[in-house]
Formats: structure tokens, sequence, C-alpha cells
């Protein structure tokens, strides 16, 4: 890359999204670096709504008109929120900010029957979009993995969420989980793709900090067997229709999730609730990264601010910044949209593309911004080459 960055003018402001964190959790699982934190016999669900809706009005000088092209609730276990608190938040957006007609709504839910019953109402909110955390199928593994539902239960909330009418819906499933060997894992996939989800995500579970397994790591395959689930997965979600878009993402076709991909393509989102984060555009092209204050009580403390930090992106940051997220997409993005994005020209990625391009990291394709197969597996090595 050149050394200074130069603005072009073919910056548009992106979509935007909103992300609304709802922090709680029956119990915190030993994998989890998220922030969540294990639920009170009570929770303070309406103390919380009211205190997002405070933030959101705070955040509407960052709208700039735009209206929302989706809402994902997160977590957390959005899903221990009644049907009112979500209808309180949903209803708070669509007269603020708005949304666009086709809108996506999701909810993550987990497998257990007390969530199950609130499918239909939550289905009743417009939420038409629901993402199941199964992580696996097999007793063992997720007693490994401090779920607290099991199989059974995972089976049949695919069911209760075709049921309460929820034709679109993913299923979160984990491998390379303690003591699995290929077979435990293709079984767990088998398994899922029997629920006929219109999406799947499937991910390798890795060891974070500040977790119980970072502190006390369990036994995980070697590194072959990780390979070997890797591929022969991947092979078996093609056979049944599930095309790859994203390092971890698989969608029947056109169901890929939108609020994904305009994460991924570096579009905007507003980050609510207790620990959120947000990736704001102004129409003087600088674009804010923002964080919450991670800890419910500090979030509901009226004598305290919602954000806890804020930062611009630099120009020399933007190029890293937009390939972190462009590049995890295996079809990449047009080559004109980091302009859009970024409002910088797209010659500043000339020198880092050519080397990229020599090493077999990057398509050569002159209209699209695209990793190779191999970028896929070095995607760090590749992105390294973009650093300011």
């Amino acid at each position: 890359m050149s050394g200074a960055a130069d603005h072009a003018s073919g910056f548009r402001l992106p979509p935007l999204a909103a992300y609304v964190h709802i922090p709680w959790c029956v119990r915190k699982c030993p994998y989890c670096d998220f922030n969540s934190h294990a639920a009170g016999p009570q929770l303070p669900e309406r103390e919380y709504v009211d205190a997002v809706l405070a933030e959101l009005g705070q955040r509407l000088d960052q709208v700039h008109g735009r209206k929302l092209v989706s809402v994902f609730f997160g977590g957390g276990t959005p899903s221990l929120f009644s049907p009112q608190a979500l209808e309180r938040i949903l209803a708070g957006l669509e007269r603020r900010v708005g949304f666009t007609p086709d809108i996506e709504i999701t909810l993550e839910a987990n497998p257990g029957t007390f969530e199950q019953e609130k499918f239909r109402d939550y289905r009743s909110l417009g939420i038409n979009r629901l993402s199941i955390g199964v992580q696996s199928f097999q007793a063992d593994k997720l007693k490994a993995l401090g779920r607290i539902h099991d199989g059974d239960e995972a089976i049949r909330a695919a069911d209760m969420a075709r049921a309460a009418g929820f034709d679109n819906f993913n299923l979160d499933l984990m491998h390379g989980l303690p003591e699995q060997s290929l077979d435990d894992a293709l079984q767990d996939l088998r398994t899922a793709i029997a629920q006929q989800p219109t999406h799947l995500s499937w991910y390798q579970l890795t060891l974070e900090p500040n977790t119980v397994f970072w502190s006390q790591p369990p036994q995980l395959p070697e590194d072959d067997i990780l390979w070997d689930i890797q591929e022969a997965g991947q092979a078996l979600l093609v056979e049944h229709g599930y095309a790859q878009y994203e390092t971890s993402a698989y969608a029947q076709p056109g169901r890929q999730a939108r609020h994904n991909l305009n994460y991924w393509t570096f579009g905007d989102f507003l980050g609510l609730g207790a620990g959120a984060h947000g990736k704001l555009s102004g129409t003087d092209e600088v674009i804010h990264r923002t964080w919450n204050t991670r800890l419910p009580k500090d979030y509901l403390d009226p004598d305290k601010a919602f954000e806890a930090g804020r930062r611009v992106l630099a120009p020399d940051e933007l190029p890293f910044e937009f390939l972190m997220n462009a590049l995890r997409l295996t079809q990449g993005v047009p080559a004109t949209l980091f302009t859009e994005r970024t409002g910088l020209d797209l010659r500043e990625l000339n020198e880092a593309r050519r080397e990229a391009e020599r090493r077999g990291l990057l398509s050569p394709d002159a209209q699209r911004l695209v990793a190779t197969a191999q970028g896929q597996l070095f995607l760090n090595d590749l992105l390294q080459l973009f650093l300011p």
C-alpha cells in the first residue's frame, strides 16, 4: 500500500443494522468468552429495556435517515426475555429508526423447553429468523460443554421453530469438541442436516482467554483429526445443498444471513446493550467503532454512560479493517465496494494486492476482492499484507 491514503469521491453511507445484546444466560458455559452473566432468579427486564431504548435515543443522530435492514438479538440468551420485552425494543426501533420492507429480524435461542414455549409469540412480533444454539446432539459432548439441554430437546426445538411459523432458522453447531472423533462430528452434522435448517453455523471450538476451558483445557482432538473433520464435513454439507459463503457459515440457496452479510461487507450497525459493539459511518466519511460498558449493573446505572469508548478508524487502517471482514466471504466482494465503504481509492491496495496475488493468496480477478482457496486457509497471512 502507498504511504498516504487519498479519499476518493465514491463513498456512500452503507446499509444500517442493529445488534441488541441481552447479557444473561441460565449459566455460563466453560468455553464462552462473550459478555454473558448467569441470570439471577429475577431478570431486570423492564429496567434493561428502558436502558436500551434510552441508548437508542442517544444514537439517533448517527442514523442519517437510513432504515434498518436487519435486527439481531444476541447474547447471552435473548430468549430468556419475555416476548413483551422484545416487543418494546422492536417497537422502539421501528418507530425511531424504521424498518426496510424486507427486514430480517433474528433471535438467538437455546433449545430448552422453556424457550420453545415462546417461539410462537416471538414469531407474532415480526421476528422472522431464529438462531438455535445446539452445539452438539450427543449427551457426553453437551455435558463437557456445560450445556443445559439434551439432544432430544435440540431436535424438538427445530420442530417447534417450524411449527411456530419460522421457515428460516439457523442451527449453531461446533466441532473439534473434547475427545471428539471424526464419526462423532459427522454424526452431529448429519443430525443437524436432518432437521432441515436453512442455515448452519458450523465452526471449530477454540480455547479463548478468560474462560474456564482456557485455565482448565480439555483434551481436544489432534490436528489431523480436526482436518479430517473439516474436509469430510464440508463435503457432507455440499452433498445436502448447503453452500459455504463465509468461513463458518453454510446456507441453502438464497438463505444467507443478511445481518451477517451486512457485517462482512463492512456495513454499519448500531450496537445496543451491555458490552455491545457498533460500527458507524458519518456523512463526513469518518468511520467510528464503538463499545459499551460491559457489566449489566453499570449499564443500568443512570449515573454512568452507556458507551465505554469509541475510536475513529484512521485512513491507513481502513484497508485492513475492510478486508478483515470482506475476505471471510468465500466469493469475496466487488472491488468497487472498497471505495464505497471506505472512501479510499482502490489503488491504495495495489502494492499489497500484487504481493498477495504473487503468493497465491488473493485471486487476480480485477473486478473482485476474493481470497483463493489457499488464501482462505491462511487468511491471517493474507490479511497481514494489508496492515498499515
